[in-house]
């Protein structure tokens, strides 16, 4: 296995990454929330890309995996900034972004901030403005109510320890929101999304489809996938819409 590589931010922050030469468009993956580069999605991606000679990142923003930072530190905006200094430093002309749950919400906030250089998207149970629509907007009185006192509230998971949701990544979440704007997407977007999802729900997926505009963009609904999106029939799918964004389909 190929050594892990480190980049230090602008911020301080020391990202870790692994990233593989090949032609362009460079893939780049994105990570969810609490998810790291040696997930699934995102070392099968890289086996995909090297087997192709496609050159391809993936990273750990701070907080997760073996980046710097502690995860309750952090919040979609300094993951935001991780983004962009990976990209910006490690990454050459026109990209293809994959994002997986916070990491659609953080694709789409790439291609907000550097629209030009991307030429093409596929999200994975993209879950944008979920820290706003998700969890405040489900956050009991008394939720809400710690968040001010404590600081942070603890939310369940389905698949790992609890969350630690804190009042900067509310806050912060509020200023990044993507489906209140505009939100154009002039390249080819393909949406990946599982119907027995039980983190980010279809009504998501068809909120961000109807939202954002762009000359060619589809949503795909996989009857009975889940959040994790992640078994051979799934790994194939999102192989299948990177070619497609690519033109190769």
């Amino acid at each position: 296995m190929a050594a892990t590589d480190f980049l230090e931010t602008a911020q301080g922050r020391r990202l870790a990454y692994h990233k593989s030469e090949g032609a362009g468009p460079t893939i780049v993956f994105l990570g969810g929330l609490k998810s790291d580069m040696e997930g699934t999605k995102a070392v099968h991606l890289e086996a995909w890309s090297k087997a192709r000679g496609q050159a391809f990142l993936r990273f750990d923003y701070s907080g997760h995996g073996e980046s710097s930072e502690a995860f309750t530190d952090g919040c979609i905006g300094d993951w935001h900034e991780d983004t962009l200094a990976a990209v910006g430093a490690l990454t050459e002309g026109p990209l293809v972004v994959v994002g997986s749950s916070m990491g659609g919400w953080q694709a789409l906030l790439l291609a907000k901030a550097l629209p030009e250089r991307i030429v093409g998207m596929v999200t994975i149970a993209a879950a944008p403005d979920f820290t706003e629509d998700g969890y405040w907007a489900s956050f009991s009185d008394a939720q809400k109510a710690a968040l001010e006192e404590v600081g942070h509230v603890e939310l369940p998971s389905d698949y790992m320890e609890p969350y630690i949701i804190t009042k900067r990544m509310i806050e912060d979440g509020r200023q990044r929101l993507v489906l209140r704007d505009a939100l154009d997407l002039p390249f080819p977007v393909r949406f990946l999304q599982g119907t027995a999802d039980t983190a980010v729900s279809t009504e998501t997926a068809v909120r961000l489809l109807e939202h954002a505009t762009g000359p060619d963009m589809r949503l795909l609904l996989v009857k009975d996938a889940d959040h994790r999106f992640s078994d051979g029939p799934c790994l194939g799918l999102i192989e299948n819409a990177v070619l497609d964004v690519l033109g190769d389909g």
